[in-house]
């Protein structure tokens, strides 16, 4: 009971973060598997089955509201599958101390990645740019190839890529990403069934919990996702999530103080980027606000002088009306 209750909070916890962000709910959860000592390949596949009844029900609700575009959908998704089924059957053929390494490194890389994106490119104006389905299979294909092997990663490698090249709809991108994500998942479970068909059996609390988790977490992130400052959490859990795969990697590597040292550094970094992130914001929205006050009194001057130049013009014309008047 209290395994499943600690399952239940990570597919908790992971869900306020892909809730409020768009991404990180299978690098979350998997880098937390991995803490806790489960294998890599075991890891990535629990998430991945719990992904597939928590993408499904996105999908669902993303096509209800109108936000799936299924041409580009089926573009995204099948390469993606194909990516995340030859990842899968990579990792799950893999010597489990061999594997986490491997998972770490990506969920490093993908960490840096969800740093720098709400970190630097966040709120940028970017000219939209349509993406074909020339150009959304090979992005498919590396989300899906680097989801499976990493436990996470289609929403950090899509999403943000696409929200980049389209910042115009970012409805129609994530409800479109997410389900195409569907199938991703689904293509991960399949690949990771041949090798693991056993760990599937004995980790069936985990699914359950996450699932449980998720469901739970869902509104109250819907909720939070407009009350709290998405650029900040970004940094914050993509700085989480490099610190714990640098532990990871490096712990038996250098010594417990060098690790200790390494780790206060980063964290270090990570403080010194929302701060510096929350006073830009500030900043920026007072521009914004400048600016909006300055164009309305730029209008109301405009309106001023309109009004002031019609009543000299109806001053003259009553002016020049009255002589004939008298005559």
């Amino acid at each position: 009971m209290e395994k499943l209750l600690v399952f239940v909070l990570i597919g908790l916890g992971a869900q306020l973060v892909d809730g409020t962000l768009g991404m990180a709910f299978g690098v979350t959860a998997t880098t937390l598997f991995i803490l806790s000592g489960t294998g890599a390949a075991t890891a990535s596949a629990v998430v991945h089955v719990a992904e597939v009844g928590t993408t499904l029900v996105s999908g669902i609700s993303h096509w209800r509201f109108g936000n799936v575009d299924w041409r580009r959908a089926l573009g995204l998704g099948v390469p993606g599958a194909i990516g995340a089924f030859s990842g899968a059957t990579f990792l799950s053929g893999l010597d489990g101390d061999a594997a986490k390494p491997v998972t770490s490194a990506i969920l490093l890389g993908l960490g840096l990645w969800v740093v720098i994106r709400f970190a630097f490119l966040a709120g940028r104006n970017r000219k939209a740019r349509g993406w074909g389905v020339k150009k959304l299979a090979p992005l498919g294909l590396l989300g899906g190839l680097l989801d499976s092997t990493g436990g996470g990663g289609w929403g950090p490698i899509t999403t943000s890529t696409l929200l980049s090249a389209e910042a115009d709809r970012p409805r129609k991108v994530i409800g479109t990403v997410s389900a195409a994500e569907f199938l991703v998942s689904a293509a991960a479970v399949v690949g990771f069934l041949p090798m693991l068909r056993e760990e599937f059996a004995q980790h069936a609390a985990p699914v359950i919990g996450l699932l449980v988790g998720g469901v739970i977490a869902a509104p109250l992130a819907a909720y939070l996702v407009g009350r709290i400052n998405p650029r900040l959490l970004g940094i914050v859990i993509g700085g989480v999530l490099v610190g714990l795969n640098v532990r990871t990697l490096l712990s038996g590597v250098i010594p417990g103080w060098g690790l200790a040292g390494v780790l206060i550094a980063w964290v270090a970094v990570i403080v010194s980027l929302v701060l510096w992130a929350r006073s830009h914001d500030t900043l920026r929205a007072l521009r914004r606000r400048v600016e909006l006050v300055a164009s309305e009194a730029g209008d109301a001057s405009s309106e001023g002088e309109q009004g002031d130049g019609n009543g000299a013009v109806e001053g003259r014309s009553r002016a020049g009306a009255e002589p004939s008047v008298l005559q």
